[in-house]
């Protein structure tokens, strides 16, 4: 899977293009630098809204994918109740 980025005057100016590219993979349009938009493919598109499942499910690595191991720190959090009067 190939995943694109461009910008919504790109997107604009060469539609084909971004269709193309959705063919191999999701495609990010940009509005000033930051993700705006994804142009997928009907089949991806359907295969993502018609697979039930948590949402964590739905926004996993590919199958395949699975044996990438993500380190992640311990942090603690203290909360401070306000005291009020």
């Amino acid at each position: 899977m190939t995943i694109t980025t461009m910008t919504s005057r790109e997107f604009n100016q060469d539609a084909s293009k971004a269709k193309r590219a959705a063919s191999e993979g999701p495609v990010f349009i940009t509005d000033r630098g930051r993700p705006a938009h994804v142009l997928l493919t009907i089949e991806a598109y359907r295969r993502l809204v018609g697979r039930e499942g948590s949402i964590g499910e739905l926004l996993s690595m590919p199958p395949g994918a699975e044996d990438i191991e993500l380190p992640l720190d311990k942090i603690e959090i203290s909360l401070k109740v306000p005291e009020f009067d």
